[in-house]
């Protein structure tokens, strides 16, 4: 029998950079932006700088950056969870959470991006299509919209700010 839905983004469970179980309820109240990210992306330089500026910004406003890295396209992020902390933390100087490495499409997509895609499905389906596919949850733990993977996270920050003082 296949598991219920869940209701949020709180109900789910993932696995954190050391591959600890961590409750997303960790973050109830909080407007977050969930990203699939890969080290060696064309769109990865841009995104993590974009993305450290909002965070940078939102941070103390009630903002969080969730990053979940994923080798699923062309092999863009091979490595061990330390070498993508490295990566992340020292060549783009992310202070978001990094997470386990996960699987966002296929009969092994994690939970959490099947309840995300099942809030919000793409233009073309439901699956992720690239790296840096961005879903942005409202402080109810409800998905709002989702974004391309060229969609820059600069041009969401209006979004963000909305659902900051909602």
């Amino acid at each position: 029998m296949a598991a219920a839905m869940p209701n949020s983004i709180y109900d789910i469970t993932v696995n954190d950079f050391n591959g600890s179980d961590l409750s997303l309820s960790t973050y109830r109240g909080k407007v977050l932006l969930i990203v699939n990210v890969a080290s060696k992306c064309g769109l990865t330089h841009s995104n993590y700088k974009e993305m450290n500026v909002l965070y940078e910004k939102y941070k103390d406003k009630g903002f969080e950056i969730l990053a979940f890295p994923c080798n699923q396209f062309a092999g863009q992020e091979p490595g061990s969870n330390e070498e993508i902390k490295e990566v992340a933390c020292t060549m783009f100087k992310a202070e978001f959470p990094i997470f386990d490495k996960v699987e966002v499409n296929g009969k092994d997509a994690a939970p959490l991006y099947k309840f995300l895609k099942a809030q919000k499905g793409g233009i073309f389906g439901n699956g992720i299509k690239w790296n840096f596919t961005k879903f942005l949850v409202a402080k109810d733990g409800k998905v709002v919209e989702r974004y391309a993977p060229t969609t820059s996270p600069l041009k969401i920050e209006k979004d963000i700010q909305k659902q900051l003082s909602a």
